[in-house]
């Protein structure tokens, strides 16, 4: 495999293709990825040589170039800028004479960053993730104790929002802070569901109503169309 191969775009951009030989696969698997960096991701098996997988993914091009087309553009973390996560309108201010983060009102519509100007985006990212592992954890506290996980984990992750493993180790896409509140609640109630139901029976899709209540056709529906957009920032 050459050291650098691309995927070039009708609009001329170059996304780097990457390319695994894996033990036991019978076909040829492309996976673009937008987040956190555009690639394009190909398992083959040993038999299918390079140059099949590259006309395999020139016959798919309209599929990848729609996929990318889709993705989001992603938009600068600067101080001042004004971000919804966990259902509130929060502007972000910078002070590098402080070290800690804090918020400075009652409100908490207003957060100050500390540490250097290296710094600042990092320590946003971190902030706005633990402040949706405390909401999580929050959220599933209202739920009957048979749900609530043995650990709980944030991911950034490209396609999933959560996932729930049979040892009941649930994570989260740590995006889902950007998405408005009562969706976020509904992927932990997605998960939470996980720990009954492995799988999406139809009782898997009636326990998430009775933990979510009213409104989760509703939540599903935006996540489904709006999703892309968690993934603008960072």
């Amino acid at each position: 495999m050459p050291a650098e191969m691309f995927f070039v775009l009708s609009n001329g951009e170059k996304i780097p293709v990457i390319i695994e030989t894996r033990r036991g696969a019978r076909n040829v698997t492309l996976r673009p990825k937008t987040n956190p960096k555009k690639e394009i991701h190909i398992s083959k098996p040993w038999i299918a040589s390079t140059s099949f997988v590259l006309k395999f993914l020139e016959s798919k091009r309209k599929w990848v170039e729609k996929i990318f087309d889709a993705a989001p553009i992603k938009e600068k973390i600067y101080p001042g800028i004004v971000l919804e996560f966990l259902g509130r309108s929060v502007q972000i201010i910078h002070d590098c004479n402080i070290r800690s983060n804090k918020y400075m009102n009652v409100e908490k519509t207003v957060l100050c960053i500390g540490g250097g100007d290296d710094m600042f985006e990092r320590r946003v990212r971190d902030c706005i993730k633990a402040e949706l592992l405390n909401e999580i954890k929050a959220i599933i506290k209202t739920t009957p104790r048979e749900y609530w996980p043995r650990h709980i984990t944030l991911r950034d992750t490209s396609s999933r929002w959560g996932s729930c493993s049979s040892t009941g180790n649930i994570s989260f896409s740590w995006r889902l802070a950007f998405a408005p509140y009562e969706v976020m609640r509904y992927v932990v109630m997605h998960e939470l569901s996980h720990r009954k139901y492995m799988d999406h029976s139809k009782e898997f899709w009636a326990n998430v109503s009775s933990l979510y209540g009213f409104g989760v056709e509703r939540a599903k529906r935006w996540l489904a169309k709006n999703g892309q957009n968690l993934h603008r920032y960072f």
